[in-house]
């Protein structure tokens, strides 16, 4: 099992405050032979619905010397997520879960902004000091 991410806790803290019910950390994703481990898997019941909504989110910290390097693994990592739950949960979206720093100063680039909304990427905003969620961006 990998490690967590140095905001892992941060981010997880900010969906319970916001209303979501963690319901694995890690989550498994199992198809054929593969196995992966998403960061976590949360669900939102209201009282009136029956069926929930879950989402997966893949945390990254983003600490390294290289955001770009940082970026091309964690695309990779969210396309290959996305594509094998389109399999097993059809419902389920994945989101990014990444610190409102990064998010300023590297994720607001015109040409990552460009990639992200090519590879329509999901990604939540949060702060990690106060452990609130700032932004959904679908």
């Amino acid at each position: 099992m990998p490690a967590k991410d140095t905001y892992h806790d941060a981010v997880k803290n900010a969906l319970i405050k916001d209303g979501w019910t963690i319901l694995r950390d890690p989550y498994t994703i199992k198809y054929e032979e593969v196995q992966l481990f998403a960061d976590l898997l949360a669900d939102r019941t209201l009282e009136i619905e029956r069926n929930g909504e879950q989402i997966i989110i893949e945390i990254k910290s983003f600490i390294s010397r290289s955001p770009m390097r940082e970026f091309e693994t964690a695309l990779g990592q969210y396309i290959i997520y996305r594509t094998l739950l389109k399999a097993i949960l059809t419902q389920t979206k994945i989101y990014l879960g990444i610190g409102e720093g990064i998010y300023e100063s590297f994720f607001l680039q015109k040409s990552i902004s460009m990639v992200l909304e090519e590879a329509k990427i999901r990604l939540i905003v949060v702060d990690l000091t106060k452990e609130e969620i700032l932004k959904w961006i679908n």
